[in-house]
């Protein structure tokens, strides 16, 4: 079969203690844990030699992911925090030069987040630094196999959505 994974070792130490366990089911699923576990302590070490806290990488890369502008409810929503706990996180950001806050040209009641140069390029840093290790682990399949895999998590994905529902 090739080489083995701690993830076999897994399967074959608990196969014997329960008689019904799928090896295929927990084999999948013990592997997605440790995967996501090696990204998020890639994530970790690169944002520490960064300077960056997750906190800031996240509120980055939702304004990045907004184009470079929002409006901090926005940004709230989409880091999944009430609209007042923003603001904390917008002053640091902005103390560090990552972000600067504007009056809206519509609304002068309202605030806009610009993400500044320095800002992308911090949050462009760790975004790559992440993206090279993702490609260096799934370049273990070819394009073709990396698709498949995409369309069969896809497909869990689905599944769990439809549950959580």
């Amino acid at each position: 079969m090739g080489d083995r994974d701690r993830t076999d070792d897994h399967v074959a130490r608990w196969t014997p203690i329960l008689p019904d366990l799928d090896p295929d089911t927990e084999g999948a699923v013990t592997r997605m844990v440790h995967f996501v576990q090696h990204i998020r302590h890639v994530r970790e070490q690169l944002l520490a030699a960064s300077g960056l806290q997750r906190h800031e990488y996240d509120t980055l890369h939702a304004l990045a992911g907004r184009g470079g502008t929002a409006a901090p409810t926005q940004l709230a929503g989409d880091l999944g925090m009430p609209p007042n706990s923003i603001t904390g996180r917008l002053d640091a950001l902005e103390r560090r030069g990552f972000v600067r806050r504007s009056p809206s040209a519509t609304d002068r009641r309202r605030v806009v987040v610009q993400l500044t140069p320095a800002g992308r390029s911090a949050w462009r840093d760790a975004l790559d630094g992440v993206g090279v290790e993702e490609d260096r682990l799934l370049g273990a399949l070819d394009p073709e196999e990396r698709r498949t895999l995409s369309d069969l998590l896809r497909r869990v994905m689905l599944r769990a959505e439809q549950k959580a529902s």
